[in-house]
């Protein structure tokens, strides 16, 4: 079956012309112009604000006049990950989707299920002329999965709606009404270089599962950094010397692969270690990892080498860092309080980058593991930069529009959503600094390995999300 005759109909055919358009974090230039040139071409008030927000507005259906006006919001961007035997630019090409049973997925890449589901849905409201629902502002964020600058850019007065739904959940038995607040740690450092003294090797990690570094982070999954990290510490008794080091992308991303060339003295007793530990690892993760692979190679050439002293402090900050849960929530059963996620890790030419992003639904335990990453790294020479930190979303379970909406699904499923927080970093937060008083709740159709390219949307899922959606429109509270 091709997705085009998929159910519903219009949401599949709004995601299929959203995914047709390159919108990459940061490189949102193309799908705002085409939000922009939708909601012109129907008729309805479309304004970009300064940093590429775009807001479309609709009135109220007749009869719904005196329901309380709301916001629905999702946002333009979606992760770019792709396998390394993809040939793909995400800056140039829309999205290859297939059916595959239940789920639709991309060919090799990511789905940009998240969040474009979600803007398909408000795509599909906007464009009806049958779906009843009370005054009506349209938001689409840019940017929000690497660093959330849209949400940060919105004014106060911006937006006049009172009920905010936001459309960037992952599980359609979920209601979310909180989630964390994040912060951005960054480590670099330039050391000198020297000549190579020992053999040169290449250790590469490939085939991790990857995933949400918010949503995915409590699964134990492997992270390719950290793994390389425990390979490349074998060679401390070796005289090792770095010569690169290339793992992970995005810091949203769990990190699925990594490599690294270095230099080795006595290389018979690094090998005997490396494929020791190599068999201790796949055993580790062999329930969860089943196509992780570790390859050890001799490359044919010799470059510029990280002196053995700057060598080591390179290792021990990798190893150092936390990565993986750093606190469960004491009050919210099952929910991970504080997090972190060693995402990136580049070394090139003696100059060496450690990326990573923090989370925390509790503000002073987002600092803790921040200022514990950052003793961690200058402890071994490495300056320490924090960026880019945003609110958490504090929880008000007693909003109306919670309880309506707990009521509907029911009504609808015949069984009681869960209403919870999120360890995700949703624009709920920082929207609601500059709207306080706004009643705010998330949720959205079944999406599995967001920001990784076994992301994949659930059909049944995304009726059921539709259905859903079209009746909390129609019981939007009265105007108070």
């Amino acid at each position: 079956m091709k997705y085009s005759q998929l159910e519903p109909k219009v949401i599949w055919k709004n995601f299929a012309a959203l995914n047709s358009v390159p919108r990459p974090s940061k490189k949102e230039e193309k799908v705002i112009q085409f939000m922009k040139e939708f909601g012109e071409r129907l008729g309805l008030p479309t304004t970009v604000d300064e940093v590429g927000n775009v807001i479309i507005t609709k009135p109220a259906t007749p009869g719904m006049e005196n329901r309380t006006p709301i916001v629905m919001q999702s946002h333009l961007d979606m992760v770019c990950q792709k396998n390394n035997d993809v040939d793909f630019d995400f800056e140039t090409q829309g999205i290859e989707m297939y059916v595959d049973g239940d789920w639709v997925r991309a060919k090799g890449t990511t789905l940009g299920a998240d969040n474009g589901l979600g803007v398909a849905a408000i795509m599909s409201i906007l464009e009806s002329n049958e779906i009843a629902h009370p005054a009506l502002e349209a938001l689409f964020t840019i940017d929000e999965e690497t660093g959330m600058t849209g949400a940060l850019a919105l004014k106060p007065k911006q937006l006049k709606g009172e009920i905010l739904l936001n459309l960037d959940t992952e599980e359609d038995d979920e209601i979310d009404i909180g989630c964390a607040g994040g912060v951005d740690v960054t480590a670099s450092a330039k050391f000198d270089q020297e000549e190579a003294k020992g053999k040169i090797f290449k250790i590469e990690i490939k085939g991790l599962q990857g995933g949400h570094s918010g949503m995915d982070i409590h699964k134990g999954l492997g992270n390719s950094n950290k793994l390389l990290g425990r390979f490349l510490f074998l060679g401390l008794d070796n005289q090792i010397q770095l010569i690169s080091i290339d793992g992970g992308s995005l810091r949203n991303a769990i990190p699925r692969e990594a490599k690294a060339i270095f230099s080795v003295e006595n290389p018979e007793d690094f090998i005997s270690k490396f494929e020791q530990l190599k068999s201790d690892i796949l055993e580790e993760f062999a329930s969860l990892e089943k196509d992780l692979v570790i390859n050890l190679e001799k490359p044919d050439f010799a470059e510029q080498t990280v002196s053995f002293d700057d060598s080591r402090k390179i290792i021990f900050a990798i190893n150092a860092a936390h990565n993986g849960v750093f606190r469960m929530s004491p009050d919210v059963e099952g929910l991970v309080e504080a997090s972190n996620n060693v995402a990136r890790v580049e070394l090139k030419n003696g100059e060496i980058k450690i990326l990573n992003l923090t989370r925390s639904s509790v503000e002073s335990t987002k600092w803790e593991v921040a200022n514990q990453l950052k003793s961690a790294f200058e402890s071994n020479g490495l300056k320490t930069e924090f960026g880019g930190s945003y609110p958490g979303w504090k929880p008000k379970p007693e909003a109306e529009i919670i309880q309506v909406m707990t009521e509907l699904y029911d009504n609808n499923f015949g069984e009681k959503p869960m209403v919870v927080a999120c360890h995700a970093g949703l624009e709920c937060g920082i929207i609601g600094a500059n709207y306080p008083k706004m009643e705010m709740v998330s949720f959205g159709p079944t999406i599995k390995g967001a920001h990784s390219p076994d992301e994949r949307a659930n059909i049944p899922s995304v009726q059921k999300f539709w259905k859903y959606t079209q009746d909390i429109l129609r019981n939007i509270p009265l105007k108070k």
